[in-house]
């Protein structure tokens, strides 16, 4: 498993440049290894999140954060209320 993690690790690498994204991927699986990589590096699981603060962590990383909130709200890789007051990471099940 760690193998099949260091590959991941290595093909998101492969899509920044100087910290940033350059751009979303359009593959499925590609991008949720993105999503994957996202949610681990910018959001805590046992915390809540504003849209705001959302947007803010994903403009660290590129400039389109609507469509990454969103494709990380589909993928489930962050959860968000009704009203889309708050938003928060699921606690991924042990491996």
């Amino acid at each position: 498993m760690s193998d099949n993690r260091s590959n991941s690790s290595r093909g998101v690498a492969a899509l920044f440049s100087q910290g940033r994204l350059t751009s979303i991927p359009r593959k499925t699986a590609r991008r949720e290894q993105l999503l994957e990589h996202l949610a681990h590096t910018l959001f805590q699981t046992d915390r809540t999140y504003t849209e705001r603060e959302v947007n803010d962590a994903l403009l660290t990383v590129h400039e389109d954060c609507a469509a990454l909130r969103r494709y990380l709200v589909i993928g489930g890789k962050l959860t968000r209320t009704k009203d889309g007051v708050s938003y928060r990471r699921p606690v991924s099940p042990a491996a």
